[in-house]
């Protein structure tokens, strides 16, 4: 997987145009933010996130649909239990993944920031090809925006404290970050 900063699409991944983004204010991409999703809660490799994420869900499909049907989100990727990857928007558009959100004082964090969904739930464990593939794409986001430092990754929870639970206790922080500071150090 390689993103490209000029266009802000990552070439060697799967590509599923949302409609649900539109123009960034002018200023820098500093904020990476990581949360968790499943349709229906706890199934996966349903191919239900892309159909949600595009408006294309079928809200007669499961109970739980009903309840999402009106929202328009997006998020720039998700990465699958399998480790897949897939784009939403790029990175150079707001996707709407944050909501009301701040960061350091700042509010609507979608204006500053990319979003990666896994595919999980708060309390399931994510899977080593999740990691791998989560790590590999910070990686790339870190080097396409070097604003988004370690100190600028955080999750859902973090910005919509109260509102958002996600990624969630299952999800290891210190794995995660102790691999990309190991990255950092070669």
């Amino acid at each position: 997987m390689q993103l490209d900063p000029a266009s802000g699409w990552c070439h060697g991944v799967q590509v599923c145009p949302s409609p649900n983004f539109n123009e960034r204010p002018a200023g820098e991409i500093s904020l990476l933010v990581i949360h968790n999703i499943s349709l229906p809660p706890a199934q996966f490799a349903t191919g239900k996130v892309q159909e949600f994420f595009q408006n294309r869900l079928d809200v007669t499909e499961h109970p739980y649909f009903a309840g999402i049907a009106d929202l328009r989100v997006s998020a720039h990727f998700l990465i699958e239990r399998d480790g897949s990857v897939t784009q939403f928007v790029s990175c150079l558009e707001r996707a709407w993944h944050a909501g009301v959100s701040m960061f350091e004082g700042r509010e609507t964090c979608n204006d500053f920031s990319v979003g990666i969904e896994l595919e999980g739930t708060d309390d399931l464990p994510f899977t080593d090809a999740q990691y791998q593939a989560l790590i590999t794409l910070t990686r790339q986001l870190q080097t396409a925006f070097p604003a988004i430092t370690g100190a600028r990754i955080c999750g859902h929870s973090d910005i919509a404290p109260g509102r958002k639970t996600d990624p969630g206790p299952a999800f290891d922080w210190a794995r995660y970050r102790a691999a990309l500071a190991q990255e950092e150090g070669q």
